[in-house]
Parts: structure tokens; C-alpha cells; sequence
């Protein structure tokens, strides 16, 4: 009874709602092997690797599918990798046949080199999936990025510090949900520490942008894919982030923020919702001593000055065009990966937002693995029903500019609060980081 139901369950993966008109060109006597790079956790025991190896016995091997995964990498490294193994430089490895990926990396591969999703889910089914994600992967007409989970940022903070903290101030959790709160309180932090940053930020310029839209001012790019630096509107949202950092009272973060979190160097950290698996529940700092983390997680501060915006971040699951066989049996693995309850316990794990309809509805109800997670879902809630996500254009050599951007600041901090220290004045310094940020283009 049970194989039957999962001849079933295939027979409704691959047919959809087409009415199996395509004849399937898989053979289970001969099955079609799917090399895979994702970016889901770089454990050996990654949730997503748990979901392959459930695929694989199940049905997959009824299919004719066998998925392996070659290559587990993070955000900031897929990209280049793709890239290489595309141009098949010395030493890159081979191509794969699926892989995680965003449009800014999927431009750069070719929308017609990947494998087009519209050619294999309806209308229809692709209505049961949230539409800002699906719109987040078309690329040239074409859904080139196929939504299987989403992100935003969220402020993570060390709750066992931040309470004596908020003991011995008076700053309590809710100061932080405005910006104008969180910079004061990341005054008060820094005072109150003896000249300790408060807040390690894996994104700057991203909230440069939001407080640009929140004030209702255009984000206008140049040719050659960086900021119109002659805009005074983006002076002015700069400006509002280079005070507080050149104080010492926030940082670029090194590398990513959840890192400086645990080990103490700040009291929180703003990053992608997905980086709550990286959070340990033990903070061990300089010292070596050690305390629970008694994570909290907010919602992105607001601005309060009317509509509030969150970004849209995330990868989805990409495929290289090679054969016909291929693409079917990628999209064998995706209709299984998406399905409500098992795209929802994937995201929930990890720390992603669900993307079919009916797994975001379940999400208010769910278990969650401990209070952290509790915290970090009821923070997507808000956020998901106060605040309108927004995701950058494709811009060419952007992240190139980014990444110096955030070499050159990470440079300048070390030194801000000396020379502060030395009489140079704040006016000073936030002048010269605006030069700087200029110069990039």
C-alpha cells in the first residue's frame, strides 16, 4: 500500500496540473544523476543534505532521480565558483546541474543557459507560491531562479548582556524597534561598556537604501553599476549610518555579524534571518568565559516616517540547460522540495521564509526547535504584515564595489575612535567616509 501511494504521489509530482499530456523521459531502471551546490548550512549534517538522502530513498529512486550533492558553499562564494566552473578555469570543479543561486549570479551565467520553470509549472501552480518570490527569479522573461525558500534581516541579539545592560540604562527591547532608539541605545551601550560597539552590520549599505525608500527619495545607479553619488538624498541616508559608525558605535561586521556575537565583541548583530543556525546557544567571550546566549531576534528597526521596507534576500534553486531528461528531473526534485508542510520545516530549520502560500499560513502555529527560532518567526511575521519587501536590481560588478566598500570601512573603523579620541571631530570623519564611498565607482 505504501509503494503504491508513492507511485501516486510521483505520478502527481511529475504531471501537475497538465493533465500528463508529456510523456515522462525518466527510467527508473536507468536513473539521471543531478550534481548539486547549495549554500544551506556547510555542516555535514545540513538540513538540506537530510532532505537529498530522504529524496533519494523515496522518490527519487521511484522516479528515476538520484541527486547528489557536490559542493555545500555559502552566499558570498557560489557566485565566483559558478562563474569559474562555467569557464571552465584550471581547477575550477565541473558545472553543476543544480545549484543555488540569485538573478544577480544568474545573469552573469545567461537566463539562456538555465533551465526556464515557466516551461514546467503552470500558471496555476505557480500561483500557489508567494508572487513576489517567483517575480524575484524572472530574468528576461524567463524564471530562471526557482523559489524554494527566502530571507530577510532581522537584529539577533545576546539577551543574557543585553539584560544587565538594560538593568543598569534603562534600554529596554522595545527602544530598539526604531532606528532613532537604536542608535541611542548604541550610545549608551558604547558609554556604558567602556567603548565597546554595539551593533556589528552584515549589510550597510542595504539599510542606506531602506531609509532612502522610506523617505520616499529614488535609488538612482549609474552606468556603470554604483550609486549616483550626486543625489543628496542618498548623502543624507548615508550620512544617518556613518555618524554612529565612525563613533564606534556600529560596525561593518567582519565577514558576517553572528560571529562577533557569539564571541562577545558586540552585544547584536543585524544579518540575513537565515544566519539564526550559526547562533550557538553559548556566548564565549575574550576572556573565555562563557553564558547562555538567551537569543532574541527583532524585526529590522523601523524608520517611522510612513511606508517601512525589508529586503528580499535569498537564493532559489537553478538549473544548467544540458538535456531534456535533466530539466525533468530537476523539476521532479523542486515539486517534491516545495511541497507545503516540507518546505515549511525546511525554512523553519534553517531560517528562511516558506514560499508556497499554504506553508506560510501554518507558519503562526508551528513548534519551534527552541525560543530563539520562536522569536525570530514572530519577528518575519511583523515584518511580513507591516512592511513591503523590496529586492535591488541586477546591476553589473556591483558586489565587486560592495565588497571594497566594505574592505575600506572595515579598514577606517579600526582607527575612527582614536582619532576621535585625538580631537578630530565626528562632522569630520563621517565627510571623509562619504568620499570614500564616492570613490568606488
Amino acid at each position: 500500500m505504501k509503494r503504491i501511494l508513492t507511485i501516486l504521489l510521483i505520478a502527481v509530482l511529475m504531471c501537475g496540473l497538465t493533465g500528463c499530456a508529456t510523456k515522462t523521459l525518466l527510467d527508473p531502471e536507468d536513473p539521471v544523476t543531478l550534481s548539486l551546490w547549495h549554500v544551506y548550512g556547510e555542516q555535514a549534517d545540513a538540513p538540506m543534505n537530510r532532505l537529498v538522502a530522504e529524496f533519494n530513498a523515496t522518490v527519487g529512486k521511484d522516479a528515476g532521480v538520484v541527486v547528489r550533492v557536490d559542493n555545500v558553499t555559502s552566499t558570498s562564494k557560489i557566485g565566483y565558483q559558478l562563474m569559474d566552473a562555467q569557464a571552465n578555469v584550471p581547477g575550477a570543479a565541473p558545472m553543476p546541474d543544480l545549484f543555488s543561486c540569485n538573478t544577480s549570479i544568474a545573469h552573469e551565467l545567461g537566463a539562456e543557459n538555465l533551465v526556464d520553470w515557466k516551461q514546467h509549472f503552470t500558471q496555476e501552480e505557480l500561483a500557489q507560491y508567494v508572487p513576489e518570490f517567483v517575480e524575484d527569479g524572472m530574468l528576461d522573461g524567463r524564471l530562471a531562479v526557482f523559489p524554494v525558500s527566502k530571507s530577510s534581516y532581522a537584529l539577533f541579539v545576546n539577551g543574557s548582556q543585553f539584560a544587565r545592560f538594560s538593568a543598569d540604562t534603562g534600554v529596554t527591547y522595545e527602544q530598539l524597534s526604531t532606528w532613532e532608539g537604536f542608535f541611542d541605545a548604541a550610545e549608551s551601550y558604547f558609554e556604558w561598556s567602556g567603548g565597546k560597539t554595539f551593533c556589528a552590520m552584515d549589510y550597510l549599505i542595504r539599510h542606506v537604501e531602506l531609509d532612502m525608500l522610506a523617505r520616499n527619495e529614488e535609488i538612482a545607479y549609474t552606468e556603470d553599476g554604483w550609486y549616483d553619488t550626486e543625489s543628496a538624498a542618498l548623502k543624507q541616508s548615508f550620512c544617518r549610518f556613518a555618524y554612529p559608525l565612525v563613533q564606534g558605535h556600529i560596525e561593518v561586521a567582519d565577514l558576517y555579524a553572528n560571529t562577533q556575537v557569539m564571541t562577545g565583541e558586540v552585544l547584536c548583530g543585524i544579518g540575513s534571518t537565515a544566519a539564526i543556525i550559526y547562533y550557538n546557544d553559548v556566548v564565549t567571550y575574550p576572556d573565555n568565559t562563557t553564558e547562555p546566549t538567551d537569543l532574541h531576534v527583532l524585526p529590522l528597526p523601523r524608520d517611522g516616517r510612513g511606508q517601512e521596507f525589508m529586503p528580499q534576500t535569498g537564493v532559489g534553486l537553478a538549473a544548467y540547460h544540458t538535456t531534456a531528461e535533466k530539466a525533468e528531473a530537476a523539476e521532479v526534485f523542486i515539486r517534491w522540495f516545495t511541497e507545503g508542510q516540507r518546505n515549511l520545516d525546511f525554512v523553519v530549520e534553517t531560517g528562511y521564509m516558506p514560499v508556497n502560500n499554504g506553508a506560510f499560513e501554518e507558519i503562526e502555529g508551528y513548534e519551534y526547535p527552541n525560543a530563539g527560532y520562536a522569536y525570530l518567526y514572530d519577528a518575519i511575521r511583523v515584518m511580513r504584515q507591516a512592511y513591503t519587501p523590496v529586492v535591488r536590481p541586477v546591476l553589473d560588478g556591483y558586489y565587486d564595489k560592495v565588497n571594497a566598500l566594505y574592505d575600506g570601512l572595515r579598514e577606517q573603523q579600526a582607527s575612527n575612535a582614536e582619532r576621535i579620541a585625538r580631537g578630530e571631530s565626528a562632522e569630520a570623519l563621517v565627510e571623509e567616509t562619504w568620499e570614500f564611498f564616492r570613490s568606488i565607482a
